[in-house]
């Protein structure tokens, strides 16, 4: 079949326009206004420690400054979205002594992916969170190699073309006979579990000095917690915070986390870390610490506290080092995450470190969630 000239050219352009790229300047996918506040609306809600009324006054003074909202979709109507969305909810408040304000479980589990996005990116579930390692053993893995049979391994786990086949080369058809040394197993990995606490330090220090440490621990702490529940589902994070005491909060608990008028009792925390730790059966442990000062505070046996912010006391810091040397013994590694730069503290933590054989890292709050995160998946390396 011919086809004319001018048809075939046509039929040319249009497939070299079918089959084409077509480049155009990028476009930022379009958000709506509800969208656009509630970006800012859950950085606010965070920094506020899960106070609505102080994050909306907020909203509504970054409003005047940057104009966000429009007389098509005022602040009122995003409230009222919020609400109605269920991100919000009407409860008591013991202040007002009336009706107030409070965030929804729904908004909680958004604030933890909010912060896991900030600081790992954007993350898919991936199987049911067992980690491969580098030992061979029971497991629910098949590594794709095969073993010689030995007393004790699951019949349910004999490679039947392989042994079958060994046999065969060894009598032939004639003389077929199939025995325990033609047996071969399909080898797996040795799947375990990590065990992990996270401890915070909700001293007095970490809002002082004109700069806010407490927000950034707490959304590192979010962020890790869904990380850990998405991806790893088997493992076992338990986050305790550490003042004057220490006590342990859920997940739940973690939007509403602050700081209060408390000196450091570093000793508190790593006690109640290590009990969180000897009743779980995971032989996998560690503990992850962030602080920000130096120890200043220990609970005495009559109940009082004995502090000293006044340089590092010797009474207190002994103590440091003998509860780094019991968790030392306890096979629990512990990593600090140190928001300071003073030379005297890191010269505490090297040897806080060493009476632990752990890590410590010197950091500000810029990268910390990250170091975590890379630190945590390491240590899954090394350890199991």
């Amino acid at each position: 079949m011919i086809i004319p000239l001018q048809k075939h050219n046509d039929l040319s352009m249009s497939s070299i326009r079918e089959s084409g790229f077509l480049f155009t300047n990028y476009r930022s996918k379009s958000k709506t206004p509800f969208e656009k506040l509630f970006e800012v609306f859950k950085e606010l809600i965070t920094y506020t420690s899960g106070d609505f009324d102080e994050a909306i006054n907020w909203l509504r003074e970054l409003d005047k400054e940057y104009v966000l909202s429009s007389e098509d979709y005022t602040i009122e109507d995003f409230i009222d979205d919020l609400l109605k969305k269920g991100y919000i909810k009407k409860e008591f408040d013991p202040k007002k002594n009336g009706d107030g304000v409070g965030i929804t479980a729904k908004t909680e589990m958004l604030l933890r992916q909010h912060a896991l996005k900030q600081i790992f990116g954007k993350m898919k579930k991936i199987g049911n969170g067992n980690h491969n390692t580098k030992h061979s053993g029971s497991g629910l893995s098949d590594s794709g190699d095969l073993k010689k049979y030995e007393f004790g391994d699951s019949i349910e786990k004999i490679a039947i073309t392989e042994s079958i086949k060994n046999a065969h080369i060894k009598g032939g058809l004639d003389d077929f006979s199939l025995s325990k040394e033609d047996l071969m197993i399909n080898d797996q990995f040795h799947q375990a579990q990590m065990s992990t606490v996270l401890m915070i330090d909700i001293s007095h220090s970490m809002i002082l000095y004109g700069e806010d440490r407490i927000t950034p621990a707490k959304k590192v702490a979010m962020a890790l917690s869904e990380f850990i529940t998405t991806r790893y589902p088997k493992d076992k994070l338990d986050i305790i915070v550490f003042g004057n005491d220490a006590r342990p909060i859920s997940i739940k608990e973690l939007p509403y986390l602050n700081v209060g008028p408390f000196h450091t009792n570093t000793v508190a925390g790593l006690e109640l870390a290590m009990d969180i730790l000897r009743r779980n059966r995971n032989s996998n442990k560690q503990i992850f610490m962030i602080t920000d000062g130096k120890p200043s505070c220990l609970k005495l046996k009559d109940g009082s506290y004995y502090k000293n912010s006044n340089g590092l006391d010797s009474y207190i810091v002994d103590k440091c080092y003998n509860m780094a040397q019991q968790a030392r013994r306890l096979n629990i590694p512990i990593t600090t995450f140190m928001i300071a730069e003073d030379t005297y503290l890191k010269r505490f933590v090297q040897e806080f470190t060493k009476a632990n054989k752990g890590k410590a890292f010197y950091t500000g709050l810029k990268g910390l969630g990250e170091m975590i995160f890379e630190d945590y998946e390491t240590n899954r390396k090394k350890r199991l």
